[in-house]
């Protein structure tokens, strides 16, 4: 609500209040005043009005009371209350306006970064939060000073193809960054003296490399995982990689590479280091624990220690994973491609051998049998997931909401709990394909296949309505369908077989001029994909 600084003054008088929390355009707490003439005078030469969002100091005898018995309205007027006569915590409060849906409501642009020449791959913050990395399809990384607008730090990242991820190695005074991209190359970027980097390789896979898992225990340990289907344990106090194993397909599926699993995604659960999940192009995201790896004599893995799927998803051989992210509570997010986003708590797995019966372990069908009602995972929809490689996260201090891009060049934004969709932001003239949530502050980064990156801040006057889905499913930009899955077929088969980039545009060009007939028998797909 829109209250004009006479209006503002004409209350305080009113309610005897003699000290006022102004909150400004930017969302952000700007200023606290003494209501004198002195003090409005200030507060005026800020600007024309200020936005309140239901904050108040130094509450009258009374209110308080009726306050506390629920008679007035504005939450945030009773927790700003609670705050100041020590009922809440200064911790506690900051959360809680942190995780408030009036400031998801009121998300705008802050801010475009622009620097970059080419689609930008991967947004991430450093612990502080202070400092944004990009990567993007120039090979270039760029530092930047967000808040600002301002570029602190630009260098090649020594990759010969388009960088997928970048991110700061925590605890390094933000001179140390791991990179991974689609020459299948692991680097470690180090930032000298005078703003000289230097760049070295780790590892490579045999295939892209799109994704990292750090550690939260430690500034020295990491994970990577590729489309050869292999992750990698690095330790870069011994500057060597350790293979752990190769993804293989839970069931005989026809698939290239012999049951391979391409890898597209790996998440480190934060509240159990030594339990790391990853997921690429079949149906099953797969829990791995680290400890059960014998060092000494340099074994693999003993498989999963669980798996996670939804049941009308098992032995479907027409989805995949694109993207995965653990909450605070240890709750997998799991994004798949032509299908929807589910979130699953750690005990509505399906076991180590899910394949091994029609329905999953022995466990979850006991527990069916026994309550007559199995527990499905919350589901997440309204967006497209056809066209990339796009990330899913979970936005507020304790993952209240959760955030993904989408083909239709929007950002979605749902309640974490009940999967209801509360905003759809048109972030990018194309698609969007990552959305990084900043580490203390209500603030996300955006990007996708536009050269540029965005800031959103709750920065809007008014809360925005509602998401109305009718009129987003019939939108003009929601029709926009992804490519055919046979064309999508021999992308993955001319991949596997290690061909050229060239042959991958020819084939495009083929589809794109009508020289390729994806329903033509004597077209079929190439290789190990044909469809029998």
């Amino acid at each position: 609500m829109r209250i004009f600084f006479r209006e503002i003054w004409q209350l305080c008088l009113r309610f005897r209040i003699s000290t006022v929390f102004i909150v400004g355009s930017s969302g952000l707490l700007v200023r606290l005043f003494d209501v004198s003439v002195r003090g409005l005078r200030d507060a005026r030469s800020w600007g024309d009005f200020c936005v309140i969002f239901d904050l108040g100091l130094a509450i009258p005898a009374g209110m308080g009371r009726a306050w506390k018995r629920g008679k007035v309205s504005g939450g945030g007027i009773v927790r700003l209350w609670q705050r100041e006569v020590g009922d809440l915590t200064p911790h506690t409060f900051k959360h809680r306006v942190r995780a408030s849906e009036d400031f998801v409501l009121r998300l705008g642009i802050h801010n475009r970064l622009e620097k970059h020449r080419g689609c930008v791959n991967t947004v991430t913050f450093n612990s502080e939060g202070d400092i944004l990395v990009s990567g993007s399809d120039d090979r270039m990384v760029i530092l930047w000073d967000w808040e600002l607008g301002r570029s602190k730090l630009i260098f090649h990242s020594g990759h010969t193809n388009n960088v997928f991820q970048a991110k700061i190695i925590p605890y390094t005074d933000n001179r140390s960054l791991i990179t991974c991209a689609a020459d299948g190359e692991v680097r470690h970027a180090q930032i000298l003296e005078g703003g000289r980097v230097d760049t070295k390789l780790l590892a490579k896979h045999e295939g892209r490399a799109h994704k990292l898992a750090f550690d939260p225990s430690s500034p020295h340990i990491f994970y990577s995982c590729g489309e050869d289907g292999l992750v990698q344990h690095f330790d870069l106090r011994a500057q060597s990689a350790t293979p752990l194993f190769t993804c293989k397909s839970l069931r005989g599926r026809r698939c290239p590479l012999l049951g391979t699993v391409h890898l597209n995604a790996i998440a480190v659960d934060p509240r159990n280091s030594n339990l790391f999940a990853v997921a690429g192009s079949d149906e099953y995201s797969r829990l791995y624990d680290i400890r059960k790896y014998n060092w000494a004599r340099l074994s693999n893995v003993n498989g999963p220690v669980d798996c996670f799927c939804p049941d009308h998803l098992i032995g479907d051989d027409q989805v995949g994973i694109t993207g995965l992210a653990f909450s605070t509570c240890s709750e997998l997010l799991v994004s798949y491609n032509d299908e929807l986003i589910y979130l699953f708590p750690k005990d509505q797995g399906l076991g180590s051998e899910p394949g091994s019966s029609g329905l999953g372990s022995s466990s979850s069908q006991t527990t069916e049998l026994d309550t007559g009602f199995k527990p499905g995972p919350q589901a997440y929809s309204g967006h497209q997931n056809c066209d990339t490689v796009k990330g899913v996260n979970f936005f507020g201090p304790s993952c209240e909401y959760v955030v993904s891009g989408s083909d239709c060049g929007r950002i979605f934004i749902w309640r974490k709990k009940d999967g209801e969709l509360l905003r759809a932001m048109e972030a990018d003239k194309h698609v969007v394909n990552c959305i990084e949530p900043h580490p203390h502050s209500t603030v996300l980064a955006s990007s996708g296949i536009e050269d540029d990156i965005k800031l959103w801040i709750p920065n809007s006057s008014e809360p925005l309505p509602p998401v109305n889905v009718e009129e987003l499913h019939h939108g003009r930009r929601s029709r926009r369908r992804g490519l055919p899955r046979n064309l999508l077929r021999m992308f993955i088969a001319l991949q596997s077989r290690h061909r050229g980039d060239q042959e991958l545009v020819d084939l495009v060009l083929r589809y794109a001029n009508g020289e390729l007939r994806l329903d033509d028998p004597d077209n079929p797909p190439p290789g190990d994909c044909a469809i029998s």
